[in-house]
């Protein structure tokens, strides 16, 4: 352990607590940058800057100004742009420039897929800036997904069936976009997945996959996941084999990753997007570490560093989720856990009052985190249901 060095954590709230308090607990110095609102992650800093994590030039300065040996992030796709450019700028590992716009937009992100020979893989997509635009989806099939182009969090995802909800739909989800632009797919029928990974050097390491729950249509806001999925063998081999090209097309060398996708009846794959960085949600901080024993937060700043990556698999539980609280019912749900099943309880966030709507993954009012010996236990104990909700 080397407590000399520094490292440059973008962004500080709740998401970002792991990574920061992972850096303390090696003894390196944790330099935050963050807006002071809703920085709970400041107090536990060795060093915090209240810059925005869109200021990637102020920041850059400031990291060559205290001579920062690694720069990451976890769970944000904003906090990439500025990641890729500080370590640009300082010749730190990382993904590189080229590769922001890929991992960051939708649209490119379907391009460079599609440049690849990935486009059987990803559902056929049009781009509209405008709603004279719109006239590109005529070549597309209904039901279509409408979404920013470079948002997350479940912002501005609209399922539609007609031109009419199309208009309607661009309407409100373009002006979330930061380019004010959305990208329209066509739906792809399937339970939702992710997977896991952390990439050094360009060689890619798959960790967990973890299953998807949603409120499905209109929004798809994540209710829960689980870990693990309950693939099979054969199933997981083929998702690592596809989602293994798609990371190297993406320019993903040095980081972590989180690739949404859906299998469908007949086992065909699509991929939804692809974050390099670990998934939110806790996925990656929660659920990795309980599910599998990877020390994937650790993993993220060894990469980060430059230090060979070692993949050491801790004692660890047979299963993991998380629950979001979207209405009065899951809170009852865990005081029943709390009475029933205490042990399954690992961790639980401080809830918001149930005063306004949930309409996308910022606005949930809470969460809780269960583990145990039985994948079956954790989902009827969450009530999460197999397969995802509102396919």
């Amino acid at each position: 352990m080397n407590e000399t060095k520094k490292v440059a954590i973008i962004g500080a709230n709740e998401f970002q607590l792991p990574l920061i308090r992972a850096a303390n607990a090696r003894g390196y110095q944790s330099h935050v940058f963050a807006w002071e609102q809703g920085a709970v992650g400041k107090a536990e800093a060795a060093a915090f800057y209240p810059l925005s994590i869109t200021e990637k030039e102020a920041i850059a300065e400031q990291c060559r100004a205290i001579g920062v040996d690694a720069v990451c992030s976890i769970g944000s796709d904003l906090a990439v742009v500025t990641v890729n450019y500080v370590a640009d700028a300082l010749a730190l590992p990382a993904n590189g420039v080229g590769s922001t716009l890929c991992c960051t937009n939708k649209y490119a992100m379907r391009q460079a897929l599609q440049a690849a020979g990935l486009g059987a893989y990803i559902p056929r997509f049009c781009k509209a800036a405008g709603e004279e635009q719109l006239a590109r989806a005529d070549a597309l099939r209904y039901p279509l997904i409408v979404k920013p182009t470079d948002r997350s969090g479940s912002r501005g995802i609209f399922k539609v069936q007609n031109q009419a909800e199309l208009r309607e739909a661009f309407r409100r989800s373009a002006p979330l976009s930061f380019e004010k632009a959305c990208v329209v797919e066509e739906f792809f029928a399937g339970a939702e997945y992710s997977c896991e990974s952390i990439s050094q050097n360009g060689t890619h390491h798959f960790l967990a996959i973890t299953q998807k729950f949603t409120t499905g249509a209109p929004h798809f806001i994540e209710t829960g996941h689980l870990q693990p999925a309950g693939l099979s063998a054969e199933q997981a081999r083929r998702v690592y084999e596809i989602l293994g090209r798609a990371l190297t097309a993406l320019g993903i060398r040095n980081s972590a990753a989180h690739a949404e996708f859906r299998l469908n009846e007949a086992g065909e794959l699509c991929i939804m997007e692809i974050g390099a960085r670990m998934g939110g949600d806790c996925i990656g901080s929660g659920l990795v570490p309980r599910s599998t024993g990877h020390d994937f937060v650790g993993y993220v700043l060894d990469v980060a560093l430059g230090l060979p990556l070692q993949l050491v698999q801790r004692p660890h539980f047979g299963a993991a989720a998380i629950r979001f609280v979207m209405e009065p019912a899951q809170l009852q749900q865990l005081e029943t856990i709390r009475a029933e099943a205490p042990g399954l309880i690992q961790e639980v966030s401080e809830m918001e009052p149930m005063t306004h709507a949930v309409e996308d993954s910022s606005t949930r009012y809470g969460y809780y985190i269960l583990a145990g010996e039985s994948k079956e236990e954790l989902l009827r104990r969450a009530c999460l249901q197999e397969g995802g909700e509102g396919e």
